[in-house]
């Protein structure tokens, strides 16, 4: 499996990681109701399901705001075809941001395809019942943990494109959410990953795709505005 965050170019040298946390803040998930995954998900619901929340959702940047319109554009001619990978080069992935409660640190791994670290996440398969629980499903699958997610609505949109070593992709479009998870958690290491490490989200590792430490700041300047 490819990983939703992946560019062409990486930077080198890791720096040592960080797992304290601060002062809890909290956030109302009230509206957050278990997605259950089934195997007879009809396709065009799951995309329709995605359109609307896109449809809906106020990114905070008009640089976000003119990418959404590109994925709503994109959608609309790819049709069910962009949540398959086997079906297109160019395709939507599910990215999960893991933050501890406080938002000080986010839960990364270093991908073994990519030779960086990244956020959790992947693919959409055939079973998930929307692409956010397909977010939450990669980030339990990835680093064994339980998390809780922020909301159930994207807040953030990254389209990248991979390099060589991802043999089968060419261009994801990665739909990101958030979650929250206990830092004293223990973590897995899965077969896509070298290892699984909380990193403070302002001392972040140097082995990262581009434009990485700004999307994390994207990330938690949205996630700090839920309530």
């Amino acid at each position: 499996m490819c990983h939703p965050c992946a560019s062409s170019t990486v930077r080198s040298a890791t720096s040592r990681c960080c797992s304290s946390r601060s002062a809890s803040t909290r956030f109302c998930r009230s509206d957050i109701r278990p997605v259950p995954t089934r195997r007879d998900v009809n396709p065009l619901a799951l995309l329709a399901d995605l359109e609307r929340r896109l449809d809906l959702w106020q990114p905070a940047t008009p640089a976000q705001a003119r990418l959404r319109d590109d994925y709503l554009e994109y959608l609309t001619a790819t049709g069910p075809a962009a949540l398959d990978r086997n079906a297109s080069r160019s395709h939507l992935t599910a990215s999960c941001f893991v933050f501890t409660e406080d938002l000080s640190a986010v839960l990364l791994c270093f991908h073994k395809k990519g030779r960086f670290w990244v956020q959790l996440g992947g693919h959409i398969e055939a079973a998930d019942g929307t692409v956010s629980a397909a977010a939450f499903r990669e980030a339990t699958e990835e680093a064994g943990i339980v998390v809780t997610p922020l909301s159930p609505e994207p807040i953030d949109v990254d389209r990248h494109s991979l390099h060589a070593g991802f043999s089968k992709c060419d261009v994801h479009w990665d739909v990101g959410f958030v979650a929250i998870a206990d830092p004293a958690l223990p973590t897995i290491t899965s077969d896509e990953s070298d290892d699984v490490r909380w990193w403070p989200v302002g001392a972040l590792p140097t082995e990262v795709p581009d434009g990485f430490p700004g999307r994390v700041a994207r990330v938690v300047a949205a996630a700090s505005a839920v309530s």
